[in-house]
């Protein structure tokens, strides 16, 4: 791994890229894109479809590229390409003609005026009023998982990752949009499968059969749901949002709502678990749990790293020439690591977004792509963390930290379990 500013140029045929997805990256992404931070810091991978990318990894050179008109999310933008990159690497894993929009047209991988449309159609139902308004009855949903956890619990243990930090996502996410209670299930399921791409076909060819057979009934009987609202703007104007549009924002919303929050909540639950004075101190002064919230973002974000992006001309970054039409990768969990704008980035400090500091992390993307739920998934990171450790003060890792289990999915660091005791109630 060699900074691209050294003697050689970019895309030299022979420069020895990393594997984004080796093992040792995924099993510690958090240490292994820091050691490339310090080394490297912007480096050449290869990426899962076998192309290869710049990894930048230091704050302000992430945060840079994130904001930076030149840089794009869809090839199709940079002057004089007409080919989808993404789209291509889509069929090249195997998917049908039919099923490649739904990926390769989703809100984030779209550039203006194109995704700026869209955005402003969804934006309204995650504005802070909405939020406001949603706090109630997550906090109601949020009491009646907690409610069962002791009829959860097997020998003593509960996994909090099945019965609390991937059900309350998905019920929030499904009531905000207008899917019934009794479809939640199978959206977890369905959202777990998107990430295994020997089940994305499946779960794509199901569950965007099912999105459409919601729409056709919102349609007929309309309610006060997102769906409903999306289906009344395109009645008002039926060349803003044609059925693919729509079936495909109402999948992405799904699955975004559910996994990273899902990660959000686990990783947060355990960090605190296991920094015991911050949970303490947590507890002493609750007015800092939103504070605590974005603290746990940037140092424990469940996204290490998101969607690819294109350079549109020839741009120098941290010294290292990229070429026009080159592809770039920036790594947020390496950027909120970062000693340069976090000190001693790996001490987990719930005041620290008291001085801005936690505040500036770009565990929500920066730039037009800006998570567009960032203040839902913060809402409800802040109940389930304030419901559960009140309700279950006592709350204990049921095996040793270092006998869980994460997820093998590159980009991400989300627990597969997160077996715990409850204790007794307050």
């Amino acid at each position: 791994m060699t900074p691209a500013g050294d003697a050689e140029t970019p895309g030299e045929p022979d420069r020895c890229p990393f594997a984004i997805n080796a093992a040792e990256l995924t099993a510690d992404p958090y240490g292994g894109f820091g050691r490339i931070r310090e080394e490297a810091p912007v480096a050449l991978a290869r990426v899962a479809d076998g192309r290869n990318a710049w990894v930048i990894t230091r704050y302000e050179d992430v945060v840079s590229v994130l904001t930076d008109e030149r840089f794009v999310s869809n090839s199709r933008s940079i002057p004089g390409c007409t080919t989808d990159h993404h789209a291509e690497s889509l069929r090249w894993l195997g998917l049908s003609k039919d099923l490649v929009p739904h990926l390769a047209e989703a809100i984030t991988q779209l550039d203006p005026p194109h995704h700026t449309r869209l955005r402003t159609l969804v934006a309204r139902a995650f504005s802070a009023r909405r939020v406001a308004d949603l706090k109630p009855r997550i906090r109601a949903l949020t009491d009646e998982l907690v409610d069962g956890l002791p009829g959860r619990a097997v020998d003593g243990t509960v996994d909090l990752m099945e019965h609390f930090a991937h059900r309350l996502p998905i019920a929030v996410i499904c009531e905000l949009i207008g899917v019934p209670a009794e479809d939640r299930a199978m959206w977890r399921e369905w959202s777990h499968g998107y990430t295994d791409a020997l089940s994305l076909s499946r779960v794509l060819s199901e569950s965007t059969a099912y999105l459409r057979s919601l729409v056709e009934r919102r349609g007929a009987e309309p309610a006060g749901d997102l769906i409903t609202a999306l289906i009344q703007v395109r009645s008002e104007d039926s060349g803003r949002l044609s059925d693919t549009e729509l079936v495909t924002m109402l999948f992405h919303l799904v699955v975004a709502g559910h996994e990273t929050t899902a990660g959000l909540i686990g990783n947060g639950v355990l960090a605190l678990l296991t920094h015991p004075d911050q949970r303490a101190l947590l507890r002493s002064r609750p007015e800092l749990l939103p504070g605590a919230v974005q603290e746990l973002l940037r140092r424990c974000s469940p996204i290490v790293f998101g969607k690819p992006r294109y350079a549109t001309e020839d741009v120098v970054v941290a010294g290292a020439p990229i070429g026009k039409g080159e592809v770039v990768l920036p790594v947020q969990g390496a950027a909120n690591h970062d000693p340069r704008r976090f000190p001693d980035p790996e001490r987990l400090d719930i005041t620290r977004s008291s001085g801005g500091g936690g505040a500036q992390h770009v565990a929500y993307s920066r730039g037009p792509h800006y998570c567009l739920g960032a203040m839902l998934a913060n809402q409800e990171a802040e109940l389930a963390l304030e419901t559960l450790f009140g309700r279950f003060p006592e709350l204990t890792l049921a095996v040793p930290e270092k006998e869980l289990t994460w997820r093998p999915v590159p980009g991400t660091r989300q627990l597969g379990r997160l077996p715990v005791k409850l204790g007794a109630e307050a």
